[in-house]
């Protein structure tokens, strides 16, 4: 017992210092007036929560996370359509998993600045563009407002489809070959495989992958920072709160915001496994 406690001991002392105790550092600061500099903090209540509330500019911002929230959707829907492809035998499939998946191990910060250089004028997508004919249809993709955030969204699909898919991929690779087999045998098609084998063995995974990427979606912060720094309409709720507590100095209001997308988080969570498990029932 002894040794246990021992071994656990350093990696919970981590954990306490690096997770539990800023979380409640944040939660008291978002009571307070402070500008993370000075000494004294001036005790305000819930007036942080209420200006957030009631100021359009510091919530209407999750307005952009419904752009990632409806590229969730696509961005699974082609991991899944990949991994059941893949699951079979496809020539060069080792080839193609590795292509599917590489984006999701390459640092986020780089993939924003490959992206950048994808979407500014005159750059690869406007000379692909023009390549097959579509030269009229090049935009500012990330300086018009309306283009903007679906532009961004595709750049969070093309990296993100690697980890779903790989997931997906696992869970159909561990669905036995005498369930194919039969389904062979009864004369089942691809479509029919999919629908009544694939599907409901790995419906688990499917809503795990689903409660990860919503959660994701509102908590979008690395690739609409890095190419775009909010510009043009691209702000989303962690962007905010950073401009806030780092620009404005207002860390008490930062705080606030912070605890309010962890309760959001947390209850979106809860409200899918509730669903879910009404429907298991």
């Amino acid at each position: 017992m002894l040794i246990i406690v021992l071994f656990s001991l350093i990696p919970v002392t981590l954990l306490l210092t690096f997770s539990y105790l800023p979380l409640v550092n944040m939660i008291i600061y978002s009571f307070h007036n402070w500008n993370g500099i000075s000494p004294n903090k001036e005790w305000v209540g819930f007036h942080n929560y209420v200006l957030m509330f009631t100021r359009p500019e510091y919530f209407a911002v999750f307005v952009v996370s419904l752009y990632y929230f409806f590229a969730t959707f696509i961005q699974m829907g082609l991991a899944l359509y990949f991994a059941t492809v893949l699951s079979f035998n496809v020539r060069f499939k080792n080839f193609f998993k590795g292509v599917i998946f590489f984006p999701y191990l390459l640092n986020g910060v780089a993939i924003g600045f490959i992206f950048l250089f994808f979407f500014r004028p005159e750059g690869t997508l406007d000379s692909l563009l023009s390549l097959i004919g579509l030269g009229e249809y090049t935009q500012l993709w990330l300086g018009n407002p309306d283009l903007i955030n679906i532009s961004l969204a595709g750049t969070s699909v093309w990296r993100y489809m690697g980890f779903n898919f790989i997931i997906f991929l696992g869970a159909i690779s561990s669905i036995s070959k005498e369930i194919y087999e039969a389904a062979d045998i009864d004369g089942a098609n691809s479509w029919q495989k999919f629908r009544f084998i694939i599907l409901p063995s790995i419906k688990r995974i499917v809503e795990l992958n689903l409660i990860l990427a919503i959660s994701g979606a509102i908590g979008v912060f690395e690739i609409p920072f890095i190419m775009t720094g909010g510009a043009n309409g691209s702000t989303t709720f962690v962007i905010q709160t950073m401009t806030t507590a780092f620009e404005y100095n207002r860390i008490g209001l930062a705080s606030a915001m912070a605890v309010v997308l962890l309760i959001i988080i947390i209850i979106v969570t809860l409200v899918q496994r509730l669903l879910l498990r009404d429907k298991e029932a």
